[in-house]
């Protein structure tokens, strides 16, 4: 807790400084704030604890029972669901997804229904799921052939400028945003439990080099299929 009081403490002096000193003026609802910062600070310190008792530990655990196994079969089918699961679930993309929608329908882009909207929402998520399903698969890939990052990182991002000349306007920055909250609070631990926890079980891996990765994968694909999507919907 006191570590989380530490990391917060930055933002709390920010929006201080300009609310009082800048603006100047009292801060609203000084009791609503008080309580909101201190569930928030409560809900930060159990996260990160539950990260360091729960997920790290099974995420490292089953990359290493699926290496002894020596299934390459399993091992991708597992990424793959991993990847898929793990973005399904996550908030910030439920909220982006959302509010695209919502935009969408206002701007004409589809039929202003809750059925339309709903649509195109799920059709946004479940895209961006499969896109980071495939890029976790692609990263484990790279960990069990020793393949260099660098390069299938620039050949990725070259692909997004040449897809980015074609897209629909208006999905670009859909696109562009869906690559970052991909990687949030639930797929990246897991995730990174998972390459750390894979490097570790294969002989001539080096976690440190090898073990780190999947999220630049999981942030890159799904600006590509976003785009695709846009210019199929």
């Amino acid at each position: 807790m006191v570590g989380s009081l530490r990391d917060l403490a930055p933002i709390i002096l920010v929006i201080g400084f300009f609310q009082v000193f800048v603006l100047q003026q009292s801060v609203p609802d000084l009791v609503g704030l008080i309580v909101g910062l201190l569930c928030v600070v409560a809900g930060l310190t159990f996260f990160i604890y539950g990260l360091e008792m729960g997920l790290f530990p099974i995420g490292e655990s089953m990359a290493n029972a699926f290496a002894r196994k020596g299934s390459v079969f399993w091992l991708l089918l597992f990424a793959f669901c991993l990847g898929f699961g793990t973005t399904v679930a996550e908030p910030a993309l439920i909220a982006v997804a959302d509010e695209a929608a919502k935009v969408a329908s206002v701007g004409g882009m589809i039929v202003d229904s809750d059925e339309s909207r709903s649509s195109y929402a799920n059709g946004l998520r479940f895209t961006v799921a499969f896109s980071v399903g495939l890029a976790i698969v692609l990263g484990v890939l790279r960990i069990l052939k020793g393949w260099s990052i660098q390069y299938m990182i620039i050949a990725g991002y070259m692909m997004v400028v040449i897809m980015t000349m074609f897209a629909p306007r208006e999905i670009i920055g859909i696109a562009y945003d869906s690559g970052g909250v991909t990687t949030s609070t639930i797929t990246v631990p897991l995730v990174t439990a998972l390459g750390v926890g894979l490097a570790s079980s294969i002989e001539g891996r080096n976690p440190m080099i090898d073990g780190f990765g999947l999220i630049a994968f999981a942030s890159l694909t799904p600006m590509i299929f976003v785009m695709a999507y846009g210019m199929v919907i």
